[in-house]
């Protein structure tokens, strides 16, 4: 691709032009610049839709790549030359419907009684965050989803809740499982004092209520761990 300045893309081949080469071979075959380009779809002055885009994919401090959307906000993104509130926020939209897109594709197969299919099914969601979050996820009697709800909105390395909050909660739509999940920012899953002992009170306060903890998962990079796979309930 040539980086010359003021030259733009109606004036490069026609081999290295994103949208002509899309239309003959299909998107697999574009660099992630020149994906992120075409919807772009305008440089600067000095800069291509597809240089631009580099500039962009280079601007997280350590999460390069097309990766780096998904930790990137507006006032990150605005930071860049060439990038307005508009061109921001399709960028970060852009990062949630991939998510949401991964979300569905493991949403068909997942089975509640499984730790490994829950985690796949929130993984995208909660692997990318830069703070703890907790989630619970009321079943019925027959193990069926009755809701998903988000509990406490943390810090980078810890969030809290209470027996009590939860189970009000499940009282509010009858539940008679839960599952706690929540993520840890480092990207290391390994569950802390706080984790264990929270985990403990959850389980003894569900066994004198009625409902029962079935798990306590917890979401790393691409990892988790399950402590009732672990045998740490």
């Amino acid at each position: 691709m040539n980086h010359n300045k003021n030259i733009t893309m109606k004036e490069l081949p026609l081999s290295e032009r994103p949208y002509e080469r899309c239309m003959l071979y299909g998107p697999e075959v574009l660099s992630d610049a020149e994906l992120l380009g075409i919807i772009l779809r305008n440089g600067t002055r000095d800069l291509t839709s597809v240089d631009l885009a580099r500039h962009v994919l280079d601007a997280h401090p350590v999460y390069k790549g097309i990766i780096g959307l998904n930790y990137l906000n507006i006032n990150d993104l605005t930071k860049i030359f060439g990038i307005g509130k508009v061109k921001a926020i399709q960028l970060i939209c852009i990062a949630e419907a991939s998510k949401r897109m991964s979300k569905i594709t493991y949403k068909k197969n997942i089975s509640f009684n499984s730790p490994k299919s829950i985690a796949d099914y929130f993984m995208e969601s909660l692997r990318h965050l830069c703070k703890e979050e907790i989630h619970m996820l009321l079943f019925d009697t027959k193990h069926q989803l009755i809701k998903e709800l988000t509990i406490a909105l943390g810090t980078v390395n810890s969030a809290t809740t209470s027996p009590r909050e939860l189970f009000v909660e499940a009282f509010r739509y009858e539940a008679v499982y839960l599952v706690l999940l929540h993520n840890h920012p480092s990207g290391d899953p390994t569950p802390s004092k706080e984790d264990i002992h929270l985990t403990k009170r959850v389980k003894e306060a569900g066994e004198l209520l009625g409902i029962i903890l079935s798990d306590h998962i917890i979401i790393g990079d691409n990892c988790y761990i399950s402590l009732h796979e672990r045998g740490m309930m």
